[in-house]
């Protein structure tokens, strides 16, 4: 088999396992969310993709997204997907538990103050989840082929950040590279790169959208 053709059987095996963990991703999302008493509904007015139709409720700010795209077949250079959130106690308490990351540098205030941040502070990981936030946002099912991260400010609970995404080059094959970075006021808390796939929703999605 030539490199060509394994490169290319890579991806698709690649492809086809990156569906069932976003599908398996997805009935987890929900069955959380139903263990927070989370009802479905629209949030903001914003677009938001079939599977993510969750209203806030006073423990699930409300979320704020931009985007300058919502066709994936006309993605291009420049283009920008934003996801904002405020990052609550509730949000690092549910990620250590989810995560396993108990480490009291995000959950003990006293540890905290002894340490150089003077205060508990989030999760880096969880902060750099609304980097993923902003990308489910790119219209089609977005697949993550790669991201780097490079942390340069903490974020501290009840900040209210937001993750930018710009698509800075378009590699072929339904493949783009985005500059991602993470904002908290005017201090970037995280910056880095992202490398997505885009394929085409299920049937089922793309009919839900349509109605």
């Amino acid at each position: 088999m030539s490199s060509e053709s394994e490169r290319s059987a890579l991806l698709d095996t690649w492809t086809e396992t990156s569906s069932h963990v976003f599908d398996s991703v997805v009935a987890a999302n929900r069955a959380a969310f139903a263990a927070f008493g989370v009802e479905p509904g629209e949030k903001d007015g914003s677009v938001a993709t079939p599977t993510e139709r969750i209203a806030p409720d006073e423990d699930l700010p409300e979320w704020h997204t931009e985007l300058t795209a919502d066709d994936p077949t006309e993605l291009s250079v420049g283009d920008r997907f934003e996801f904002t959130k405020t990052i609550t106690d509730g949000d690092v308490k549910r990620f250590a538990a989810s995560s396993g990351d108990t480490n009291p540098l995000h959950l003990d205030g006293e540890f905290a103050e002894e340490t150089r941040f003077k205060g508990r502070i989030a999760h880096g990981t969880l902060v750099g989840g609304l980097i993923s936030a902003a990308l489910a946002r790119v219209p089609g099912m977005v697949i993550y082929l790669s991201q780097d991260l490079e942390f340069h400010n903490p974020v501290r609970i009840d900040d209210r950040i937001t993750a930018e995404c710009e698509i800075v080059e378009d590699l072929g094959n339904n493949q783009y590279r985005l500059n991602t970075r993470v904002l908290n006021g005017e201090d970037v808390a995280i910056d880095g790169e992202a490398v997505i796939m885009v394929d085409e929703l299920p049937e089922a999605a793309k009919a839900a959208v349509e109605d």
